[in-house]
């Protein structure tokens, strides 16, 4: 079994410090941009530098976070922050981005890149080409079961890191439009408001039906050990460093089998919501996972502060130090020292004869070993002393604090780094088409004169009479259910069906294990010019952009693959294995009609389908009225959930002519306002 390492987040010096003195063996941190917590203090460039040096004295190692969605026009800042990274000594980069992470692999070859929570990996298929595509590691969904985790750690040919502590958040990481479409601020670009946390209710629900207890699985690390998870991580770098500490001590107490239940109370008192949950891992979901943060939870917290600062206040002593002093008559003294790997060296001044007491070795003994204060702890001292000299007592310190200095000095392991130039080149696009997706076959109109291709859920091609012109969609949420999903897919070719729709890489893969053509579908997060080479390299058809997008952004966007817009229907907000819906009603009661209500009366439809359940927005988009702005894309996307057969139908007809006034409520979604 690989032993397990206790990942710690350090969203600030004072918190990195908290980590490490309280026994992580490795952090991760992001910089003042492009990290998915840019609220936090986090790192500029000389901190991050004094930060790995920091950390590597101690042996424990740094992931700097470059987990969000990156523009064309911010690219030029990734490099820079890869370059840092490389100078730096940094250990490997966390990465959400699919183009990034390409660039990364190209600029940087030496650079290990571990793949974000946010890129939604939850199969072996996924895993696996993760690794084809340069990952060393990759962070599972926090949804997932005990069974489940098992199952990719004995598939997975890259290294498996899992949360086990800390927020857990209502959608699947890299699938929530939520906090992007209310207020701008986006979860993928590390600007999350966290909107959930307020009052979303069900009927008969908690009245906070989107907000989710904190996890902790730190009862279960050497459980999860022993399935073969490597890397235990805590969520929190919006938190404080006695938290930080907190929370490590309690991992690292598990890892060595030390119980501290007054630490777990502590914990506790520090930030949580009503407690703690463990329902995905044990497979137990629903009304017990759920809780706010409440008034008691925050005076708790006082209460423990300044117990907790007692776990960081002193710096930590785990490398031991030899010493080798010689003094001999006419010879400058010296002192070696060794410390792991590493042996320095310092010389003074040559000893005088004593004129009454000599020095004794134990008098050289006492003065060497003095090293408190530092990370050394006195190992061995070898002593080779003339009789009859003296050796001013100044001496001996100058000559132990020189050689501890030079212990402390850590070269940073400088990684090879080639800046690229990226040139954009300009789409050229083929004539505009609609596609349209219909959750409901029912619903599909009779004339299909004017639409390039049906999106049917997977399983239902059967059911539309015009085959060739039928595509079919891979849930977003596989999870364990892959090889049904494969099976499925392998079904439909068999009908006649050419192409799949996916939202995430495991989807993509399994439509290629099918022997179909994979398209890029919403949950795909496609930013940039390069994510869009980086699929098109991988066999991906068409892509649809990421709804997050501006107009102006998307029709910048570079590459040849045919490619689209979110032009019509109620966005997909948020994907989740925990249907708020049975706060308040069993699925026999709900019968795929629930909603959610937020504070103001506003509805919030919810999609069950494939053992998941898809938050939509409370009205459209609809651009029909605005279709000569729509340029340089080569189709449309109109996407149905809940609409009748004759509301699809005059939707279409809309988007055929060119509406000159929406129907009823609308939103024009991202593609004017975008996100920060």
């Amino acid at each position: 079994m690989i032993k397990p390492e206790i990942l710690a987040p350090a969203g600030s010096p004072q918190a990195l410090i908290a980590a490490v003195r309280s026994g992580a063996d490795a952090v991760y941190l992001g910089v003042k941009s492009l990290n998915a917590r840019r609220s936090a203090e986090n790192f500029d460039d000389e901190q991050l530098k004094e930060a790995v040096e920091y950390c590597h004295k101690h042996n424990v190692k740094v992931h700097l976070t470059l987990n969000t969605l990156v523009s064309d026009s911010e690219l030029e800042k990734a490099q820079e922050a890869v370059r840092l990274a490389c100078e730096s000594g940094v250990d490997a980069i966390i990465v959400q981005d699919i183009g990034l992470a390409e660039l990364i692999r190209r600029i940087a070859p030496d650079m290990p890149l571990h793949a974000s929570t946010q890129m939604s990996v939850q199969t072996a298929a996924g895993l696996k080409r993760l690794k084809k595509l340069g990952f060393t590691r990759a962070v599972l969904p926090r949804e997932l079961s005990k069974e489940e985790i098992k199952k990719l750690c004995e598939n997975s040919p890259i290294e498996l890191e899992c949360f086990i502590h800390g927020a857990l958040c209502m959608c699947v990481s890299g699938q929530c439009l939520f906090s992007a479409v209310l207020g701008s601020r986006s979860g993928n670009r590390g600007a999350c408001a966290q909107p959930c946390r307020l009052p979303f209710g069900v009927e008969n629900g908690t009245g906070h039906d989107l907000s989710l207890k904190d996890l902790s699985l730190i009862d279960y690390i050497a459980e999860m050990a022993e399935i073969g998870v490597c890397s235990f991580k805590i969520e929190g770098r919006m938190k404080r460093p006695e938290y930080v500490a907190a929370a490590v001590k309690a991992c690292r107490n598990s890892v060595d089998g030390v119980s501290d239940n007054a630490l777990r109370d502590d914990l506790r008192s520090v930030f949580s919501r009503s407690g703690f949950t463990d329902g995905y891992y044990r497979n137990k979901l629903g009304y017990d996972m759920f809780g706010i943060r409440r008034k008691d939870d925050v005076t708790a917290a006082s209460g423990v502060l300044k117990k907790l600062e007692k776990l960081y206040e002193k710096e930590k002593v785990d490398t031991v130090v030899d010493f080798a002093f010689t003094a001999l008559k006419d010879e400058p003294i010296s002192l070696a020292a060794r410390a792991g790997t590493k042996t320095v060296f310092a010389e003074g001044d040559v000893p005088q004869l004593a004129m009454n007491k000599a020095t004794t070795a134990e008098a050289v003994h006492n003065q060497l070993s003095k090293v408190g204060g530092t990370r050394f702890v006195c190992g061995d001292i070898d002593i080779e002393l003339d009789d009859g000299l003296f050796i001013p007592v100044s001496e001996l310190n100058k000559l132990r604090r020189e050689v501890i200095e030079k212990l402390d000095e850590d070269k940073a392991q400088i990684k090879s780094f080639t800046p690229e130039y990226i040139k954009i080149q300009p789409h050229v696009p083929g004539k505009k088409r609609l596609i349209c997706r219909f959750a409901d076959v029912e619903n599909i109109p009779e004339n299909w004169d004017y639409i390039e291709q049906v999106i049917v859920p997977l399983g239902e091609e059967r059911k539309v009479k015009k085959s060739l012109r039928v595509s079919v969609e891979v849930p977003r949420g596989i999870f364990s259910d892959d090889e049904r999903i494969l099976e499925k897919l392998k079904s439909a070719k068999e009908f006649g069906i050419t192409e799949a729709w996916a939202g995430t890489l495991d989807g993509i893969v399994l439509i290629q294990k099918a022997g179909l053509k994979p398209n890029a579908f919403i949950g795909s997060n496609v930013f940039n010019s390069l994510s869009v080479k980086t699929l098109e390299n991988m066999g991906v058809n068409r892509i649809l952009l990421s709804p997050e997008l501006t107009l102006a952004q998307a029709q910048a966007i570079g590459g040849d693959a045919p490619r689209g817009v979110f032009a019509y229907g109620r966005l997909p907000l948020m994907l989740t294995r925990n249907c708020p819906q049975k706060n308040g009603k069993s699925c026999a009661e709900c019968r795929r009609t629930g909603k959610l209500i937020d504070r103001r009366g506003i509805d919030f439809p919810i999609d069950c389908r494939s053992g998941c359940s898809e938050i939509l927005n409370s009205v459209p988009v609809y651009m029909a009225d605005r279709l000569s702005e729509i340029r340089n894309m080569d189709f449309m996307l109109l996407y149905f959930t809940d609409e009748s057969k004759e509301k699809t139908s005059l939707v279409i007809q809309d988007y055929i002519k060119g509406s000159k006034k929406p129907h009823g409520e609308f939103t024009r979604g991202l593609l004017y306002r975008g996100v920060e």
